[in-house]
């Protein structure tokens, strides 16, 4: 009975958690599958493409809005100083989100 009743709120965990992880993994699953088909890929090569692309890190994938040749566009360079400054402020909550606000407007 007690396992019944773990497996039972395990399964549930695991049905609030998967939405927000699934999301993440199938734009990357996206990211992944559209290179492997502009480069081609086929067998035995795009699965070990596929394999590697899919465990790199999440923040190893270029950002959806990231702007042709690697440069970053003025609205991400405004954002990643008003990151730095909250974080050097160390701001959290309701006080680092009006920082936010104000910093990207202004």
């Amino acid at each position: 009975m007690k396992k019944l009743i773990a497996l039972a709120g395990l399964s549930l965990l695991l049905a609030v958690s998967a939405p927000s992880f699934a999301g993440a993994q199938q734009e990357k699953m996206k990211h992944c599958n559209k290179d492997a088909k502009e480069k081609d890929l086929r067998g035995d090569e795009r699965k070990a493409f596929m394999k590697d692309c899919l465990g790199k890190k999440a923040d190893a994938a270029p950002a959806a809005d990231a702007v042709p040749g690697g440069k970053k566009s003025a609205q991400q360079e405004k954002m990643k100083a008003c990151n730095q400054e909250a974080k050097d402020k160390e701001l959290k909550g309701d006080e680092r989100k009006k920082f936010m606000s104000a910093c990207l407007k202004g």
